[in-house]
């Protein structure tokens, strides 16, 4: 049983019309290495969906799995950008050149009719060391921007949602974790908890393991890394570009970034990059 005010309950708002956010990382939280570029940056991307739009991308990217993967239904395939660039396990049948393609362009089409926005967060370590004497731990603040994000588009179609990222083990878990209950429960910068209450249905993050095959987490997955690159190279802290495939993915991605009402801008709405 929920524990949340009931006041912040939306009765009658049917089920297609919650959103879920899906949240994974690239990079690390840790602050070492930090004259790495692997290492120094640490970005907290979030795809959300409504249900009713959630379900079409769920059986579509079952479908691409089974084409190209062909398996078990009880033994699900699940995309994880490591492996595919590896060509690991499941994925082996890539290492011919004419199966990548085919999977890549229908991978790329899969993303193209999926309807979800983007937001990304991207913490420069080095810099916020640099900057603060006693800096917040970089979950803390990605997830406060995120959050802050998301809540203000469901508050603005006057919709609610959860959110949901992958269970990466006992200390990430513990951190993401709070990191919620912080912004839940406290507010964030000039955001009030009260906001992230009325929007959000549960006072609780979602967790499930990368076994679970949840599609909107491996979409996650597949969509941090590139789009960390590509904020840094257009931010000028890395050299670009990156790789035509990455290339690909970000122009289908772009048109889904989260943006300014009014004016159609990006960042600071579908992009975040801190400290500046």
């Amino acid at each position: 049983m929920s524990s949340d005010p009931p006041e912040f309950a939306r009765p009658g708002l049917p089920p297609e019309e919650r959103y879920r956010l899906y949240v994974d990382e690239s990079g690390d939280h840790v602050y070492d290495e930090l004259n790495e570029p692997g290492h120094r940056y640490l970005c907290l991307l979030g795809c959300w969906f409504r249900t009713g739009d959630y379900l079409p991308f769920h059986h579509d990217l079952d479908n691409l799995k089974q084409r190209h993967f062909p398996h078990n239904p009880d033994e699900p395939v699940v995309l994880h950008r490591e492996d595919l660039v590896n060509r690991r396990g499941s994925f082996w049948r890539l290492r011919d050149p004419a199966a990548r393609a085919g999977f890549d362009n229908d991978l790329l089409s899969v993303l193209s009719e999926a309807k979800f926005r983007v937001v990304a967060v991207v913490i420069d370590k080095l810099r916020l060391r640099e900057s603060y004497p006693t800096p917040a731990h970089p979950y803390h603040l990605a997830m406060g921007f995120l959050l802050q994000r998301y809540c203000g588009f469901l508050s603005h179609i006057n919709r609610v949602g959860d959110v949901m990222a992958e269970s990466r083990g006992g200390r990430e878990n513990r951190l993401l974790v709070d990191s919620y209950n912080r912004a839940y429960q406290r507010g964030v910068w000039m955001t009030r908890a009260e906001v992230f209450q009325r929007a959000l249905t549960t006072h609780e993050l979602k967790l499930k393991p990368k076994a679970a095959n949840v599609a909107g987490l491996q979409l996650a997955d597949l969509l941090a890394h590139p789009v960390r690159l590509a904020i840094l190279i257009g931010k000028g802290e890395i050299r670009g570009p990156q790789s035509v495939f990455g290339e690909r993915v970000m122009g289908i991605v772009r048109p889904k970034f989260n943006c300014h009402l009014y004016d159609g801008r990006v960042e600071g709405y579908g992009t975040v990059f801190f400290p500046k």
